[in-house]
């Protein structure tokens, strides 16, 4: 997208989406060393990441490729999430943004948007083929610009207690009828016992269950973003989970607090919808039920369909403020292709990668350790990552899922009307969206 429209589209008074005054944070950290043209000589990038051994990862490529190059990396570690991004858009307003910066993918049209990220379509766009449609077309935003490269994925899965799934008499449920058929079975014979929870404390669980149901909740027509958090796909997924917690068929207590945990532990939940990385959860929340969990592909809507929604994931950009453009694309093309680079990123980081080709290499030709007694979990997950639903993210994806979790939250714990918290969620994320100046349709 030619850069005057991305701006019609995108910015206007975009530069307080994340409701921060750019400027009012001192700056900790400074851009790329302004030494010319990529070409002029040896070239120094400053990473802004949060991803734990990053450290470890750049010195391969320092001391090769990088070396070779006469490009050097440094890391910068960072704080995850809103944080980052606001920090970001603060040293983009002073000039001062690094080279190269971690982002998640619905992170990506607010930095857009503020014109902070680089278009490496040129540098990059041979990558395009290491990676599933669905995962690229993230990085892309609709448009022939590429914003980022892939880093690490979060596709999908249903994970559930295989013991205790034979002790009651439970068939792995392949779509969400049977889901609900087996969440009552099992509380028929055993009451006190879930098949799993609701949790509002996690935006990014509803998502990608919308987005498997085929939710796009951002888009663009012309010059104007189409906003539909409540369109019919994210509705059939709000009403079904809003029906298993009003009758009580299922929990409606929020993830990750000790409660959770105890309950994963005991057996009380014998379930989980979740993600590839869901074995490095289970390991601390429910250590004393290792071995006794698998995985299988989520449910689906019928019986025709086989497709997943993504749940968490970051990519690696380059920013407009870097004086390196060029140099700078070229390592995140290294860092999210190159196979001794994700080995290092999945043994360093804990990352499933992005990349299909790394999915069933190096450390993901063994299962995790937790899982060790299903040796095809990675060969499966690679097969459940391919067919990963494309997402549409916007520019305000904060204001959506802030309100998701008050809006839900009390829904699941009153046990009332998911359809209202829905509207909710709708009507406050083209409130935001106009009052930024953005053109919407509804």
């Amino acid at each position: 997208m030619p850069n005057t429209k991305r701006r019609r589209l995108l910015v206007h008074g975009a530069a307080s989406v994340l409701a921060v005054t750019l400027g009012a944070t001192a700056l900790t950290a400074c851009g790329s060393s302004d030494d010319g043209s990529d070409a002029a000589g040896p070239v120094s990038l400053t990473y802004w990441t949060w991803t734990p051994g990053m450290d470890k990862v750049v010195d391969l490529w320092n001391k090769g490729q990088g070396s070779k190059d006469r490009i050097t990396v440094t890391v910068k570690k960072q704080a995850s999430g809103d944080t980052l991004i606001t920090k970001i858009l603060t040293a983009h307003k002073a000039g001062k943004a690094p080279d190269l910066v971690q982002a998640e993918y619905q992170a990506l049209p607010t930095l857009v948007s503020n014109d902070a990220l680089a278009d490496i379509a040129k540098n990059v766009g041979d990558a395009k083929a290491k990676f599933a449609d669905g995962v690229w077309q993230q990085t892309t935003l609709g448009t022939d610009a590429v914003y980022a490269v892939p880093q690490d994925i979060g596709p999908m899965m249903f994970y559930y207690r295989a013991d205790l799934f034979k002790k009651y008499g439970l068939t792995v449920p392949t779509t969400w009828e049977q889901f609900a058929e087996t969440a009552r079975a099992l509380k028929k014979k055993s009451p006190g016992t879930d098949l799993t929870t609701f949790s509002a404390n996690d935006s990014g669980l509803f998502a990608g269950l919308a987005q498997q149901a085929g939710a796009k909740w951002w888009t663009t027509s012309g010059d104007k973003w189409r906003v539909a958090v409540d369109d019919a796909a994210t509705r059939k997924v709000a009403d079904f989970w809003g029906g298993l917690v009003k009758e009580g068929a299922i929990d409606n207590q929020p993830m990750y607090t000790p409660a959770w945990n105890k309950a994963l532990d005991t057996g009380k939940q014998i379930a989980w919808v979740s993600a590839v990385w869901a074995p490095g959860t289970l390991t601390t929340a429910a250590p004393d039920t290792k071995g006794k969990w698998a995985m299988a592909p989520l449910p689906q809507w019928s019986n025709s369909e086989n497709v997943t929604g993504s749940w968490g994931g970051s990519s690696t950009a380059v920013t407009t403020d870097s004086r390196h453009k060029e140099a700078a694309a070229k390592f995140a093309a290294w860092l999210n292709t190159d196979g001794d680079a994700l080995n290092a990123l999945a043994k360093e980081g804990g990352i499933y990668p992005a990349s299909t080709s790394a999915q069933l290499s190096g450390a993901f030709t063994t299962p995790p350790d937790y899982f060790a007694d299903q040796p095809d979990f990675y060969t499966l997950a690679a097969r459940i990552a391919k067919t990963t639903a494309p997402s549409a993210w916007g520019p305000n994806v904060n204001v959506a899922y802030t309100t998701f979790k008050d809006a839900f939250g009390a829904a699941a714990k009153d046990r009332s009307d998911f359809s209202a918290a829905l509207a909710k969620m709708q009507s406050a994320t083209v409130a935001d969206m106009k009052k930024q100046g953005f053109e919407v349709s509804e």
